[in-house]
């Protein structure tokens, strides 16, 4: 790390992903993500259980046996490990964990394990918790109400201004993210919308979904969401390699960037307490009635309504955003 001032996307692609970045050394987060942070996967069985079920779904409509599932920004394969354990007799499928970091030991051997997208691929591709770590450059409006890149130090986390923005970042923020008072701040989407677009883009028939913290331009937050994770605390964002470095995703931009780029791609955007309702996890309380007949059942079932609320809660994980794209496949009825 040096003192060279540079525009946080840059910065931050080194931090997370150079060759001593959290997310590929071992030394900087053996634990992977989990050690830092808790996401749905981490949270609870149930959502790679419905993840299991949402593939089985497009399987098939594919009318097909044998499906891929692709998960972007893979972990240490927890997701992939409880979607395999969760899955019904006689589906085949083909899992792909997409991660920088090295292949954990121990993991399922049917697990493939790649740093690319596999490309034409046929089933479902799930980011769960990737784009927000895409990352993307900043930008803050001067005194004279002028968009300018914030620059930042490695070290320390110091920022300044640079120059201002143009081109088609300046053309982004127009379309997605305008900015006028001075001290607004926005964190340029391009990368991301480049990013979504070409992993959809993988899949040559089935479903592309992006799970993430999101926001959409009727309601971005006026100075953004850059942040910190580390060791489960939310942490100044400091480029150094030493944390975490998040935010927010505006996913209506992603979802225009694949309907440009992916023929024949239909599109959704909603949450996740919907999302995981229309699969089976409503965390509705079991009738009090089983209590009585079957007192073990009746405890289960409520420790799973119970961790069905986290997951659908509004002001929780119920309020992360779906994104997700149909390739290939007719309407929904």
């Amino acid at each position: 790390m040096t003192d060279e001032w540079r525009g946080w996307q840059e910065a931050a692609q080194a931090a997370l992903y150079g060759h001593e970045g959290f997310y590929r050394s071992p030394l900087r987060s053996p634990e992977g993500p989990a050690g830092h942070f808790r996401t749905s996967v981490h949270a609870t069985p149930l959502f790679a259980a419905a993840v299991a079920r949402l593939l089985t779904g497009i399987a098939q409509e594919l009318e097909t046996g044998t499906v891929a599932l692709v998960d972007v920004g893979a972990g240490r394969g927890e997701l992939l490990t409880g979607v395999l354990a969760a899955l019904p007799e006689g589906l085949e499928v083909t899992p792909y964990a997409v991660e920088v970091a090295a292949r954990p030991p121990g993991l399922d051997p049917r697990i493939e394990w790649c740093a690319e997208l596999p490309s034409g691929t046929t089933g479902l591709l799930f980011a769960n918790e990737w784009l927000d770590n895409v990352p993307a450059a900043v930008a803050e409006v001067d005194a004279d109400g002028v968009p300018r890149y914030v620059q930042v130090r490695a070290p320390d986390g110091a920022e300044r201004l640079g120059a201002a923005v143009t081109g088609a970042d300046a053309a982004w923020l127009e379309r997605w993210w305008p900015l006028s008072a001075p001290g607004e701040r926005a964190e340029i989407g391009r990368s991301r919308d480049e990013a979504w677009a070409a992993a959809a883009g993988s899949l040559a028939a089935g479903l592309a979904v992006a799970v993430d913290y999101a926001h959409v331009r009727d309601a971005r937050p006026p100075f953004g969401t850059l942040t910190g994770f580390r060791d489960g605390r939310e942490t100044r964002p400091v480029p150094d390699g030493s944390c975490d470095l998040t935010a927010h995703v505006a996913l209506d931009a992603c979802a225009a960037a694949v309907s440009s780029a992916v023929p024949h791609a239909s599109t959704e955007l909603t949450d996740q307490r919907a999302a995981l309702r229309r699969l089976g996890v409503d965390g509705d309380r079991p009738p009090l009635g089983l209590a009585a007949t079957d007192p073990a059942g009746y405890v289960r079932a409520l420790a799973a309504a119970g961790e069905a609320a986290e997951l659908t809660a509004r002001g929780g994980l119920g309020d992360f955003g779906w994104l997700l794209h149909r390739v290939g496949l007719p309407e929904p009825g």
